[in-house]
């Protein structure tokens, strides 16, 4: 089995703007993309990051991954805590698409479908890219 990674960077407008430039320019030359490319999230500051991917909302995605409970409730329970918080959380992942829901009946069952999340944070600008975006 492929090993599924979503890809979390912390990089400016523009930086996103250059990487989906030069995708068109593959796509436009027919230059098939890497379909085992990993999926990538982007946010422009680390407090965004920090936001999402909080302490408790990376417990609950390693619950789901791990113990592949059958609704929110039983999440809830795996990690002790209130289920209004976790729902809260869920949602918030949810918007971000890195929690998908199941309906089962009435329940809701979270689902992660990566194996590992890879966050990336330059310490420092790349010049490549501040180049291309001005």
């Amino acid at each position: 089995m492929a090993n599924n990674t979503l890809i979390v960077t912390v990089e400016s407008i523009g930086e996103v703007q250059h990487r989906t430039a030069s995708a068109f320019e593959h796509a436009l030359a027919d230059d098939p993309p890497d379909t085992d490319a990993p999926r990538r999230l982007s946010f422009e500051t680390t407090d965004q990051l920090a936001q999402v991917f909080t302490p408790r909302a990376i417990d609950l995605l390693q619950v789901i991954a791990q113990e592949e409970p059958a609704s929110i409730r039983e999440t809830a329970r795996l990690v002790d805590r209130d289920i209004k918080q976790v729902s809260e959380n869920l949602e918030r992942l949810e918007e971000y698409h890195v929690v998908e829901f199941v309906d089962e009946g009435r329940a809701k069952r979270p689902v992660v479908k990566y194996d590992e999340i890879d966050i990336q944070l330059p310490l420092r600008q790349s010049t490549e890219t501040d180049t291309a975006a001005v």
